[in-house]
Formats: C-alpha cells, structure tokens, sequence
C-alpha cells in the first residue's frame, strides 16, 4: 500500500516556502504564482509554520488587516503538525479528516521532504481501491457463473 513517500515521488516539484519577515502578500504572489494552496514558512533554515488559503480567508475577515504590510510570521498557522514518510494512505485520510487539514509537511530522518494534499491522498486512495479491485476481478473466476440464474425459482 502507499505511503507518504510514495505520493511525493509522483508529485513534480519539491518543497516550496517563505521566510517569516515576509508580508503575506509576498506569500500569496509565490502560492498564486506556483498554484498552490499552502506554503511553509521558514525562520533560521527551520520549518516553522505553513499558511494556507483558508488562513487568508480568515485574516481578510479582520478589520485593519493588510496583506502588504502584514508580515507571514505574525499570522502563520503554529504548530506545524506534520506526519511520517512511512505514513499509509488510510492514515494520511484519518489525519486530514479528524484534523481538518488540507495540507500535510512530510518528514524523513528529521527533515522534510515534501507537503501533500487531502486531493493528493484522495487520489492515492482511489488508485490504490481501482488496484485492489482489479486484483479480486483477476483472482475470481466466472467461467462457472455464466447462467447462474438458469433454473432458479423466483421467490414468492
């Protein structure tokens, strides 16, 4: 079954971030500009936090909030919660749902390697249900069924 891992190795590109003294602003120009839903933020070569499309929402609804003077740090979503690169599929829908996350940092060994969607393990989960499928259609054999319902009594 997938892991963690192995959805970051389908998914082109690598680990995209900003640094904490940026305004918000900057941030959004680099996530519209990268298609993205959510970027790390970085302080001191450390992950520190992420901000995400629906924090933007939330901050927008604040009064005398403003994007270009408004720095990313200041209103980051902390702590970061992150999961394993050994994490299976299942679980990584487990941890999107209980935690309503969309967006999930991936670790290995102490460092990162990569964020995932819930599309991402959506995706994976659906992949992996049609694989499975497939294997139980291959291993069943129909060649008896053919005319299961010649002579058979309709019930009453």
């Amino acid at each position: 079954m997938k892991t963690a891992e192995d959805i970051i190795k389908d998914k082109p590109g690598g680990i995209i971030s900003i640094s904490w003294d940026q305004s918000v602003q900057q941030a959004c120009r680099e996530m519209a500009q990268k298609k993205i839903g959510a970027i790390l933020v970085k302080k001191n070569n450390k992950y520190v936090g992420i901000w995400t499309e629906r924090d933007l929402l939330r901050k927008m609804t604040e009064e005398n909030f403003d994007p270009a003077t408004a720095i990313i740090g200041d209103h980051m979503s902390t702590p970061l919660r992150t999961a394993p690169h050994s994490t299976r599929i299942y679980k990584l829908e487990d941890m999107f749902l209980g935690l309503f996350l969309r967006h999930l940092p991936i670790e290995k060994d102490g460092k990162f390697i990569g964020m995932i969607s819930i599309g991402d393990v959506l995706r994976a989960s659906l992949l992996e249900k049609d694989r499975q499928f497939k294997n139980i259609n291959d291993f069943v054999s129909w060649d008896f069924y053919e005319n299961w319902k010649v002579g058979r009594k309709k019930l009453k």
